[in-house]
């Protein structure tokens, strides 16, 4: 033959790697669906809580625990020392309507009651010698009762007046319920309970509370962000499960052709 004859065929191209390829896209969008799903749902869920949680301050925008009575025989209630360190983190405080706590406490045996909070050193010079109880442990939550351990203290003075002494960093007193609201400082501090007039057997109804204005702020915040989040793993989670497209006709499309020259 004088001209060359071309005879043009097809051959199927090995199609092993690009599978391969899809399917690794596909677990990892999977596992990221899954791990972005996961953060998203927590949250959600702490948005919501920071949400609940300013829905349940009261009209002066205090987040409560709830009235629970405490009560000693001695002269004078006392929590143990709080070990307040801000860690330099003091300067968030600065604005004042951050780092307030209350302390409400009425009486329960018709005597004028003493609420206040003082550096421990104070507190312990001032009850070193006088019969009294530390609280040292309170056991409250949704699945468990009301406890309260105190450990005891002998002494054979009694008390002057707590009102009397200045080292209180603040303090209330008087009939009825009475609210001690102290800003938040680094040291040791311990908060005392007492009858107003340093007499002995003490009993009250006390109840504590933080002012958190960026509750709701926060709450809106992260519980946004988690939406976001959760959507953003959906499509990565329908990016892994979906069929990829052309599944069926991969192999016409893979199929080359192959020219051969005689």
């Amino acid at each position: 033959m004088s001209q060359d004859s071309t005879i043009e065929s097809t051959a199927t191209a090995p199609s092993a790697p690009r599978s391969r390829g899809r399917s690794a896209g596909r677990i990892a969008a999977l596992v990221a669906g899954s791990l972005a799903g996961l953060v998203a749902l927590a949250l959600v869920i702490g948005g919501g809580a920071l949400l609940w949680g300013n829905g349940q301050k009261d009209e002066d925008g205090y987040v409560s625990t709830g009235t629970h009575r405490l009560h000693t025989s001695t002269y004078a209630l006392a929590t143990d020392n709080l070990d307040i360190d801000l860690e330099g983190a003091g300067w968030l405080l600065d604005n004042d309507r951050l780092g307030h706590v209350r302390v409400q406490a009425t009486s329960r045996n018709d005597k004028p009651v003493f609420v206040g909070i003082a550096p421990t050193r104070d507190v312990s010079g001032y009850l070193a010698e006088t019969a009294h109880s530390s609280v040292t442990d309170i056991e409250d939550g949704p699945f468990s009762s009301f406890h309260v351990t105190y450990r005891d203290h002998g002494g054979s003075v009694e008390p002057a007046a707590p009102a009397e002494q200045r080292f209180w960093a603040a303090s209330a007193q008087g009939t009825g319920s009475q609210a001690m609201t102290w800003k938040v400082r680094d040291g040791d501090w311990s908060v005392v309970v007492m009858n107003a007039d340093g007499s002995a057997g003490v009993d009250a109804r006390v109840r504590a509370g933080a002012e958190v204005p960026f509750l709701a702020p926060a709450g809106w915040i992260t519980l946004g962000g988690g939406l976001v989040l959760l959507a953003g793993a959906g499509g990565l989670l329908y990016l892994g499960i979906r069929k990829p497209r052309g599944t069926g006709s991969d192999r016409v499309n893979d199929r080359q052709p192959v020219v051969a020259t005689v």
